[in-house]
Parts: structure tokens; C-alpha cells; sequence
């Protein structure tokens, strides 16, 4: 379908999803909009035999993501074991999937304690905890489907690199937006040439100041230390998919960032150490706990919330006086930065910057790749695509056609199925994000934290 756009209104559509983004001098005039349609093929896929066995290690949100794959796909993934530490979720988990009472576990060494009992491990446990249970896992035989990232360090993400080379495990890393319809659609139209030669990207991701405040300021990946670098922690999904579209390796590194907000020096007056505390300004603060768990009741799942509704609201109630997540923003023992630019040079000249901000009222990464020959502008939903050479633009709405409803626009559910593929056929070049795929992102993070601490530009050699 074909729609003909004044300059102006090209201009203003264009300009919705990237300021400044320059149309080519063949645009000036009218310009031609081609509606597409994006329906991605899967690639070669039966279902196995039987269904590939799993023990989860860690039944909180990432763990039910990937063990609902087994809920509603049940001949193709059944996980026949769990380790929870959290009475709860072990208990809602074993009764989702019907696991015995033999095989559930407390934490990840107890699962190793017993003779191998399935085919792959599932590592959804904190980041802290990757390192040892995928050492282990390996050794003992099993497959992995490991959660980002892979490890806190480098060192320790070589060492499993090596383990699963020794013991020649498949090894599959949850960088799930390369299993995204929207990211695999810029991949092509990046390969295909249309952009011709790659010149330079510049990729966006927008926390949003709500979600920065739940899970790097007031939750679980508010200290470095303790989990990992907010680039590694939050934004090594885009560090993979700037290595992963570009498709050359990245020579140098540097990045800039720092906590400048979410700090006591900040706090208002009349605020207290808990919103629950009677702080004077929690109606108007935009971060305030009150607000956002207990009356908008947003997030509640990091509380497992009693089965009884009536119960509930007193529950999170409670939580908010004692737990983590009713302190005040300007108050916690945070010391992630908040806002994040990088610089990258790539082989081939090629120049990328990445930019992670917390305080944005959405969510949904943004993204700019200039060619040669044509640009592209995309938003996660939908791509317009210049093609210099005609002064044609392709306008495609990618999310209209996920196939597969799964989060991150259905690469849960696609990064599952094609692990599955893998381990079923014993073949890992049925996945995208292998563990040697997952490496050199890695080490670019692991590279720009360098950077940023030190004031420095570092190269990146793997």
C-alpha cells in the first residue's frame, strides 16, 4: 500500500520517533510511504520427540517466564525440578508444573547433590549467583539456559566459556531481543546492503523513572557490587544488539555517567527515611511508594501477594514498612548511575553511541542507523526505512505481527522455543545467543565500566 506525505508531514513523523533524523535531498519534495508488512519466518523448527527436561534454579519473575514456555507448550519443555529459597515461590512453582517433592530444593547446591536428573538448567537465580550453579551444572552434564548476564566478572564468564567447551554443553544466553521480530527485521534490512555501507548507529534505551526507581534505586540491582554495573545488569541486551547488528567487532570503548539524582543530597524537605514515615511532600513526589504499590498497585509482584485478595493491600502495606521497597528514592544505599553515554568504534570505521537514561515517562528502546545509501528509524513497534537511491520510505509495523505473545515482543518465548531446537537436535547453530556470541558484549561492558570509572578509552580485545 503506497501513501503519498507532504515534506511536512514526513518531517513531523519522523521527527516523533528521532529529532533531527535528515531525509535525503530526494525527499525534500513529496515522498512516497510503502506500508509493509512484517510476518518473520521462524526457521526450520519440528517439535522433539519428546519434550526436553528442565530444573529451574530460581522461581522468581525470570524463571516463571521461561517455565511458562513449559505451560503452554508441555510436549516441548517440561521442568521436572525446582530450587527456590523463598517458601512461596517454591511452592506456587512445584504446583504449577507438578514437580515432586524429591526433586525440589532449596538452593542451586542442593539440586547437584543428586545424580543428574534432566537434560538442561535453567539459571534465573540473582546475577551474584550465575557463576557457581553453571560451573556445576556443566560439569554434571546439563545443558543451560542462562540469564544475563552471564557472570560479575570476566574472568568468570571465561571460565564457563571454557566449561561448556570441556564438556560440550549448549550453552544458551538470554539476550532475548535478538529473538524479537523488530530486532531480527533491522538485522536483515541491515544485511541485506539497502542501508549500503554502515557508516554509524546510535541506539537509545529509556529506563523509565519508575522502573529505574524499583529496580536500581530502591531493588534488587541497586548496588554494583552485589549484582553488577547498571550496563552490564540492565543494558548489556543493547551492547548485544549493537554487536549482534553490526555484525564487526568493536575495537575502543569510553563512557560517561554518574548518580547525579537519587541521592540524600536531593531529597526534599519534609521527607522521611519511608514513605510510610508521614513524609510531608509523598502526595506530589513522583516516586513515591504509596503511590506507585500500595494505591496504584503497580509492580506488586516482587511481594508474592497472599492468595487471598482481601488481604492484600494490607500485605504490601507492611512490606512498604519494612522491606526495601517503601524507602525513600533520595535515601537508599544505591550506587548505580542514572544515566549513561557511550562512544564505540567498530572494524570498518564504523562509529556507535549508546545512551541508557532513567528519567524518561516511557519505556521502549530508540534507534538510528545511517548508511550510505539509505537510514533507518525504528522504536521498537515501527521501522521507517530511507532508501536513498529512490527517495522511497518503508514504513513497517513490526509489533503488529509478533507471532509468539511473550514478553519483549515475543523473544521470551522465541529465544525457549529455538533452545529447545538446539538441544533437542544436539545443535547449537540453531541459536542466535550463544555463549560465544555473548562474549565480546560482555567484555564491552565490562570495558565501558572501565572506562567511565577511570576517565579513560579502552580496547576492546578478545
Amino acid at each position: 500500500m503506497q501513501k503519498e506525505w507532504s515534506r511536512r508531514e514526513m518531517l513531523r513523523i519522523m521527527g516523533m520517533l528521532s529529532a533531527g533524523t535528515a531525509l535525503t535531498p530526494a525527499a525534500l519534495g513529496n515522498v512516497r510511504i510503502i506500508e509493509r508488512e512484517y510476518a518473520p519466518e521462524w526457521g526450520v523448527y519440528t517439535k522433539p520427540k519428546k519434550p526436553v527436561t528442565a530444573i529451574t534454579l530460581g522461581a522468581g519473575n525470570r524463571g516463571n517466564v521461561y517455565g511458562g514456555y513449559a505451560v503452554k507448550y508441555p510436549d516441548e519443555l517440561d521442568i521436572v525440578g525446582v530450587a527456590e529459597p523463598i517458601p512461596v515461590r517454591n511452592e506456587r512453582y512445584a504446583k504449577l508444573h507438578n514437580i515432586p517433592a524429591k526433586q525440589r530444593f532449596t538452593t542451586w547446591e542442593h539440586v547437584f547433590q543428586v545424580p543428574k536428573f534432566a537434560d538442561a538448567v535453567i539459571i534465573t537465580t540473582p546475577d551474584d549467583l550465575h557463576y557457581g550453579p553453571a560451573m556445576k551444572a556443566l560439569e554434571m552434564g546439563y545443558h543451560l539456559l542462562l540469564e544475563k548476564p552471564i557472570a560479575q566478572t570476566w574472568r568468570e564468564c571465561s571460565d564457563i566459556l571454557r566449561q561448556a567447551k570441556q564438556y560440550n554443553r549448549i550453552v544458551a544466553v538470554c539476550h532475548v531481543l535478538r529473538y524479537s521480530p523488530y530486532y531480527r527485521k533491522v538485522k536483515e534490512v541491515m544485511d541485506s546492503g539497502l542501508l549500503g555501507a554502515i557508516v554509524s548507529v546510535q541506539h537509545f534505551e529509556p529506563i523509565e523513572h519508575k522502573h529505574m526507581a524499583h529496580s536500581f534505586v530502591r531493588g534488587n540491582w541497586r548496588r554494583a557490587a552485589d549484582t553488577n554495573p547498571i550496563i552490564l545488569a540492565k543494558s548489556c541486551h543493547d551492547l548485544d544488539i549493537l554487536r549482534w547488528w553490526i555484525g564487526k567487532n568493536c575495537r575502543y570503548i569510553s563512557s560517561f555517567g554518574s548518580l547525579k539524582w537519587f541521592r540524600e543530597a536531593n531529597a526534599p524537605a519534609g521527607s522521611t527515611a519511608r514513605c510510610t514515615d508521614g513524609c510531608a511532600v509523598e502526595a506530589e513526589c513522583p516516586y513515591s511508594a504509596l503511590r506507585i504499590y500500595y494505591r496504584n498497585r503497580e509492580r506488586n509482584y516482587v511481594f508474592d501477594l497472599p492468595e487471598n485478595k482481601e488481604q492484600q493491600a494490607a500485605y504490601v502495606l507492611q512490606q512498604l514498612k519494612e522491606g526495601p521497597y517503601g524507602r525513600c528514592v533520595y535515601r537508599c544505599d544505591n550506587d548505580q548511575p542514572d544515566h549513561l553515554v557511550l562512544a564505540m568504534e567498530f572494524d570498518d570505521d564504523i562509529t556507535a553511541s549508546f545512551n541508557m537514561e532513567a528519567f524518561t515517562h516511557y519505556a521502549g528502546r530508540r534507534t538510528r542507523i545511517m548508511g550510505s545509501m539509505g537510514d533507518l528509524v525504528g522504536d521498537e513497534d515501527e521501522l521507517y526505512i530511507a532508501n536513498f537511491r529512490t527517495g522511497d520510505i518503508e514504513h513497517w509495523r513490526v509489533k503488529d505481527h509478533v507471532a509468539e505473545l511473550s514478553g519483549h515482543a515475543g523473544g521470551d518465548f522465541g529465544l525457549a522455543r529455538d533452545w529447545v531446537n538446539a538441544i533437542d537436535k544436539n545443535d547449537p547453530a540453531l541459536l542466535t545467543s550463544t555463549l560465544d556470541a555473548s562474549m565480546e558484549s560482555h567484555l564491552m561492558a565490562f570495558q565501558s565500566e572501565k572506562a567511565r570509572l577511570n576517565r579513560t578509552v579502552e580496547r576492546i580485545e578478545i
